[in-house]
């Protein structure tokens, strides 16, 4: 690898990184004229949150938005033709920035929402088929964060079996492990009070910070 294409494919991932901490549910908050979602609930600024702070309405525009950021960060890739291993770095970039935002002194979302958007571009198929996985736990729990813990892990699984089936590059397996495991990752403090039966379900009053 020469030092131009070495220069590309850092910027590539750099710039997913800050594509990914635009803190779309923040600037949702504001132009909407509602509550931080940082004030409310986890304090964070995903679509769960949103919903706390702002309703469903604006929380499905939140989430779009930050779906969107995974979707840009592989595409930006694919578009200066940085490859499949430097698409899959954008891509966990986006989850990156999204929980560790620069623009909100590393604060942020679970990731979720950007990973879902990476992997629509990366296997669109798996993507689709953690859906009724991430509804199923959600309505049978009533908890975002374990519909989203469980989604994350069968999108693991669906993305190695998928891999493993198209002979697809060994770096798609890559994704399957670090995505999940950010948002794992980014989820402990809701893994923390699941195994405390603390866990807020959705719907439950919002607690002000």
């Amino acid at each position: 690898m020469d030092v131009g294409t070495l220069a590309r494919d850092i910027a590539v991932v750099v710039v997913a990184y800050l594509v990914g901490g635009i803190p779309w549910g923040v600037i949702v908050a504001r132009l909407a004229g509602g509550p931080d979602p940082r004030s409310v609930g986890s304090g964070r600024t995903g679509g769960a949150n949103v919903a706390r702070a702002l309703g469903l309405r604006l929380a499905v525009v939140t989430g779009v938005l930050d779906i969107c950021k995974g979707i840009a960060a592989v595409l930006i890739a694919r578009l200066v033709g940085a490859g499949v291993s430097v698409e899959i770095l954008a891509a966990l970039a986006a989850i990156i920035g999204h929980s560790r935002s620069p623009f909100l002194h590393l604060q942020g979302g679970r990731g979720v929402s950007p990973g879902v958007g990476g992997l629509l571009m990366i296997q669109p198929i798996v993507a689709v088929c953690i859906v009724p996985v991430f509804v199923i736990v959600f309505l049978v729990s009533r908890y975002s964060s374990l519909a989203s813990l469980t989604g994350s892990a069968a999108a693991g699984v669906g993305l190695v079996i998928v891999a493993l089936a198209t002979r697809q590059p060994p770096v798609y397996y890559g994704y399957a492990v670090a995505g999940p495991l950010l948002i794992w990752l980014f989820h402990h403090d809701n893994i923390a009070r699941l195994l405390a039966g603390t866990e807020r379900r959705f719907g439950s009053p919002p607690a002000s910070r």
